[in-house]
């Protein structure tokens, strides 16, 4: 059973995470250490925090799905490839002990946060480099699965920073436009997430109790998110979370190497 204490807590992760999942993304640097101040092991609070959030990727691509691309030849690539990723990701996890992962969970939040700060330039530069190679803007195409790939199996294995590097490859394939990048890149992430959450439930590693009340607060948070991304000031979302990211890099490194 789960306390008030404890729910209010995971309600509110929850909430605040699915806000900036829908943004451009780092929400498990927020919903990820909630669940492990309330007592989940890593390897459980990581497929645990995954389920929580999948759901409000989908209803935030689906409240924007003005903005999202034919589902064509080249976008059923753009899944596929997620989808495989995903659950290469999620069987490395589940092949991962909890003493591993702990050492791991430092690098993994300070990578994502990484990532995050810098998901701008990364945008920029995968830009640069295809209009340097094709002389045009790229279309989301089956060319672009090696590329999705690798982002995925990240997914299914961590997730976080997730959203920052779907956006960094789906800007490059929607000629740089935000809001279909955004929308792509949510429902992209719900299909990733979907998978690897199978893969953790057939496992048993997530704690349902504190997933589904997460879950709460995470679809109210996709709805509001999906809304602010029309409008949103993204710096200040940017620079906030990044700000967090190195907060918890350095207190879980604390916490797990010392």
């Amino acid at each position: 059973m789960i306390d008030i204490a404890t729910a209010a807590l995971l309600s509110a992760a929850g909430l605040a995470g699915g806000t900036i999942a829908s943004l451009a993304g780092g929400a498990a640097m927020i919903t990820f250490p909630a669940l492990l101040a309330a007592g989940l092991t890593p390897i459980s609070a990581i497929a645990s925090n995954m389920a929580a959030l999948m759901p409000g990727s989908l209803v935030a691509a689906l409240s924007d799905r003005s903005q999202l691309p034919p589902l064509d030849r080249g976008f059923a690539g753009l899944v596929l490839a997620s989808v495989i990723g995903a659950g290469i990701g999620a069987a490395l996890l589940m092949m991962t002990s909890n003493h591993v992962f702990e050492i791991l969970v430092p690098l993994l939040i300070g990578f994502a946060t990484v990532l995050f700060a810098f998901g701008e330039r990364i945008t920029a530069t995968l830009r640069r480099r295809s209009l340097a190679r094709h002389g045009r803007e790229p279309e989301i195409k089956l060319t672009s699965i090696p590329m999705l790939l690798p982002v995925s199996v990240y997914g299914g294995y961590f997730g976080a920073g997730l959203g920052v590097l779907l956006v960094a490859v789906l800007q490059l394939a929607t000629s740089g436009q935000y809001r279909p990048a955004n929308a792509t890149k949510n429902l992209v992430a719900a299909l990733n997430g979907s998978v690897a959450v199978t893969v953790f439930a057939v496992k048993g590693s997530i704690d349902w109790p504190a997933t589904l009340v997460m879950m709460s607060g995470a679809l109210i948070g996709s709805l509001i998110g999906a809304r602010i991304a029309r409008h949103a000031p993204r710096e200040v979302m940017r620079w906030a979370v990044t700000l967090i990211g190195v907060a918890l890099t350095l207190v879980y490194a604390r916490l797990y190497w010392f």
